[in-house]
């Protein structure tokens, strides 16, 4: 039976719809003020021969959530809200139609509730069956799951107080009917009752809620245990209840002529409360001290103290069970004495003892007794505090002392999150201002890179469309394809979540990387063609190179960080190697001590003259840092510091490593020192000339020119010859200002 405590789908017949406006219209036109009155008369033709899914009729439901709220203080408005929700299920335009009756609050509250309820119930539907009581498998961890989205989404739709206070009146009223008509609900209900409506009672301080739901939400989610316990509390019932109005009547007696006043009573106990208690603390139910329970409430600190003295000297205290929350209060503000004592028949009773300050605090005020409750100090099994869940239900709790005195309260507080359906009715939770895209992404990486439109509710929007609660999206895919780096560009409004741009840029970086090892392995194929050396095991030539596998050497290479020379040097047979030492490089220094300036204005550190040569992978040129690599018979090859092959050569040849710096300013065609200038941009018409007259306009002789335009963007990198490197950094500049140039950096 899917017992679900909500209203049915509405009516659609257009002569009954007529009827329900002439009845708004009569409605409108009375002239009392007493919305409930007319709340009542409004929807009583609607809802008189109306069923819930559980088999109540809907009007004694809402009559009864209507009672429950002004028990617990709800104004008369939000006692009409009651039946208005459950009448603007049964309306064609309820927006419209409850807002000529009763104005637009009205009518945002009874559709903003009822769009929850259709939600709530999908949610539902959509989750297996199962009880957190139940254990820790599969089962139990969907339901747990289920009723933290559940939990979630009620808070995201409470932009106003009412709509909390009317889900929870309503889930009370549904367990009671249950229980009064001896049926069983749907797990789901049950199992939301005591895992998002219970806890959220508790934080609001409504405790006659919290307490009824979970005693008879625990009823039905394990009546075995249910019933145990409430056997061997009704075994003694009569005899417990004159004890306690005993004890009551002569300790505040006793206190009374002591001199302090005090209102003491017992604390009622509840079954769930015990076996929360039971299973918490590994105890059976003779050692649940606090089955009797006193609270002993006085004016201050110093009246606390003295009817603790009188209660230890009057029985013997257990004192292993003693805490002093007033000296030491806990985290969250809370103050009392707790102490458990026996009798003189060696009963055990547990006493609270509080100031009024005290007990208003823990009782209703922001101390968050559902803190205490839920994850206590001596810890047993709750929940953790949420710091920007509590802030919220912190408003939520004045927003509740708002409502009795001003019989109205509203107010965006859940903003910040929206919670939206998958066609199979599965919840998925967003940022505000989501759009379809953020929910293909939110779905499956793999929908989100292939998304090309959406229907919200049905109907086809474009993907900019900000998504809004309640609403069902759909995503139309590609079969093929990814993302637009349209997506990208926040002036387009595609995305609203971090977690999706992060995608489509994850999916940008791994093209790239794609296409980088797709060119470097065509690059060292033709490479091992060249030397003769296709036999050779990609693999086991980039480990001898120091990668950790082919794929990671072809990115490097494709990437223009290694170059195909240090791949040759790897293929080609070794020299024999000479011998390297201080007096190979002091006769190299003599033989060319003829030229007292290091050819290419480079001076090697401790030696005179040096037979030099500018390395063509990374072109250096004065200030570069550089450094030197002792080559077999080509001298030092000099590198700039931060070149990849200069730090593999470091890595695999550290002995042939040599400190060099720059020397005097050299003669000739030497004082020009080529570099690489490397220019990604969009290809277009006229792009090389514009490139090339900056070049010009700087003086710049170019030498080479190597360029390539796949899908539109144009690789160009340009060999120009210059005395000074600091001087490139102005031209890049100016390069970087071309249109359509996306980078221009040395290479």
């Amino acid at each position: 039976m899917n017992a679900i405590a909500d209203v049915q789908e509405p009516s659609t017949g257009g002569a009954h719809n007529a009827a329900i406006v002439a009845a708004a219209d009569l409605a409108f036109e009375q002239p009392t003020n007493d919305a409930l009155a007319r709340a009542r008369a409004f929807s009583h033709p609607l809802l008189t021969n109306e069923c819930m899914a559980s088999g109540e009729n809907v009007l004694a439901h809402a009559d009864a959530v209507a009672a429950i709220l002004r028990t617990i203080g709800g104004s008369q408005d939000m006692q009409a809200a009651a039946y208005l929700v459950y009448a603007c299920a049964h309306l064609q335009r309820p927006k419209e139609v409850i807002a000529r009756a009763f104005g637009d609050s009205y009518a945002d509250l009874a559709v903003e509730v009822n769009k929850l309820i259709h939600l709530q119930r999908q949610a539902r539907l959509k989750t297996s069956s199962g009880s957190p009581l139940a254990g820790n498998d599969l089962t139990a961890a969907l339901a747990v799951n289920h009723t933290e989205n559940v939990r979630k989404m009620l808070l995201a739709f409470s932009k106003d107080l009412r709509v909390v206070m009317l889900r929870l009146a309503s889930r009370l009223q549904t367990l009671r009917y249950y229980a009064a008509s001896k049926t069983e609900p749907d797990i789901s209900v049950a199992n939301e009752a005591l895992s998002v409506f219970s806890p959220l009672a508790n934080r609001l301080g409504i405790w006659q809620i919290k307490w009824e739901i979970e005693d008879l939400a625990f009823r039905f989610l394990d009546p075995a245990t249910y019933k145990d316990v409430a056997r061997l509390l009704d075994e003694k019932r009569v005899e417990r209840v004159d004890y306690m109005s005993a004890v009551v009547m002569h300790v505040q007696h006793a206190l009374r002529n002591q001199g302090v006043e005090s209102q003491v009573s017992g604390r009622p106990k509840h079954i769930y409360s015990i076996v929360k208690k039971m299973r918490g603390k590994s105890l059976d139910f003779a050692h649940v001290f606090d089955v009797r329970a006193l609270r002993i409430v006085v004016s201050d600190v110093d009246a606390c103290y003295r009817a603790l003295a009188y209660v230890h000297q009057e029985y013997t205290p257990m004192l292993e069970e003693f805490d002093d929350y007033i000296a030491k209060p806990k985290p969250n503000g809370y103050q009392s004495l707790h102490t458990v004592v026996r009798d003189h028949d060696g009963l055990s009773m547990e006493i609270q003892i509080r100031s009024k300050a005290m007990h208003d605090h823990a009782e209703s005020g922001m101390a968050a007794h559902w803190a205490y409750k839920e994850a206590g100090a001596k810890g047993y099994a709750g929940v953790s505090a949420n710091t920007a869940y509590d802030g919220k239900i912190a408003v939520l709790r004045q927003l509740l002392a708002w409502e009795r005195d001003m019989s109205s309260s509203s107010g965006a507080l859940f903003d910040d999150r929206i919670y939206v359906l998958t066609p199979n009715a599965a919840v998925v939770e967003l940022p505000d201002g989501a759009t379809p895209i953020d929910f293909a992404y939110a779905v499956h990486t793999t929908v989100g890179h292939r998304c090309r439109g959406a229907h919200v509710d049905g109907v086809m929007v474009p993907l900019t469309t900000p998504l809004k609660n309640g609403q069902t999206v759909s995503v139309v895919t590609a079969k093929e394809g990814g993302p637009s780096r349209d997506w990208l560009n926040p002036n387009n409004s595609y995305l609203a979540s971090s977690r999706s741009r992060n995608k489509v840029r994850a999916w940008f970086n791994a093209l790239a990387s794609a296409e980088n090892v797709a060119k470097g392995r065509e690059l060292v194929e033709k490479t091992l063609q060249r030397e003769g050396k296709t036999a050779t095991k990609l693999e086991d030539l980039a480990q001898q190179l120091g990668f950790e596998s082919a794929l990671q050497l072809f990115e490097v290479v494709g990437k223009d960080e290694l170059s195909l020379r240090t791949i040759e040097a790897q293929l080609r047979p070794p020299d024999p190697e000479p011998e390297f030492n201080e007096r190979m490089l002091a006769k190299a220094g003599q033989d060319n001590a003829a030229s007292k300036t290091p050819r290419g204005g480079v001076l090697v550190v401790g030696v005179d003259s040096l037979l030099t040569q500018m390395a063509r992978c990374c072109r250096p040129a004065p200030p570069d840092a550089i450094g030197g690599f002792v080559t077999k018979g080509r001298g030092v090859s000099i590198h700039r510091a931060n070149c990849a092959d200069f730090l593999h050569l470091n890595h695999t040849h550290e002995d042939r490593i040599i400190e060099v710096a720059w020397g005097g300013q050299p003669l000739g065609e030497m004082s020009l020192y080529p570099v690489d200038v490397r220019i990604d941009a969009l290809d277009r018409s006229g792009l090389l000339r514009d490139i090339s007259d900056v070049f010009a306009r700087e003086k710049m002789n170019v030498i080479g020119v190597n360029t390539h335009s796949p899908k539109g963007l144009a690789h160009m990198t340009f060999t120009v010859q210059i005395a000074d490197a600091k001087r490139l950094n102005k031209v890049l500049s100016l390069l970087a200002e071309i249109a359509g140039v996306r980078t221009a950096k040395r290479h």
